[in-house]
């Protein structure tokens, strides 16, 4: 098997439509396509940055839903998603003005490169890390 890169990363949302605002309007995702599946009372739209990566955002309306996250970051599975950008200084500054409580500023101690993290409405771990 010969993988080509990553196809997509999938998030659930608890609330679908701030989830989608949040992407699209503070992260700069655009939204290339959306479906609501009826079986599941689950939206699921396809979110694009840059033309390269596609984020899956869903949504499940039955409840009790899914379950909350288990710890903060520690939980097994995913992490954190993070976003290479050119300018982490400026990256921090947009989205502190766009309200988006972030960490401060730091360096990655094994690469020497800036970064830091911040949290999508579902408190689902973010990070901007220097390309």
């Amino acid at each position: 098997m010969q993988i080509l890169g990553v196809h997509h990363v999938a998030v659930i949302a608890s609330d679908y439509e701030a989830s989608k605002a949040f992407y699209t309007d503070v992260v700069g995702f655009t939204l290339e396509a959306e479906y609501f599946r009826a079986e599941r009372d689950s939206w699921m739209g396809k979110l694009a940055l840059n033309g390269t990566y596609i984020l899956e955002l869903f949504s499940f309306g039955a409840k009790p839903g899914p379950p909350a996250r288990p710890s903060n970051p520690e939980a097994l599975g995913l992490r954190h998603l993070a976003f290479a950008v050119s300018d982490v200084d400026a990256a921090h500054a947009e989205l502190r003005a766009r309200g988006v409580d972030c960490e401060e500023l730091r360096t990655d101690p094994n690469t020497l490169k800036k970064m830091f993290f911040f949290r999508d409405p579902d408190d689902l771990p973010l990070e901007i890390y220097e390309a």
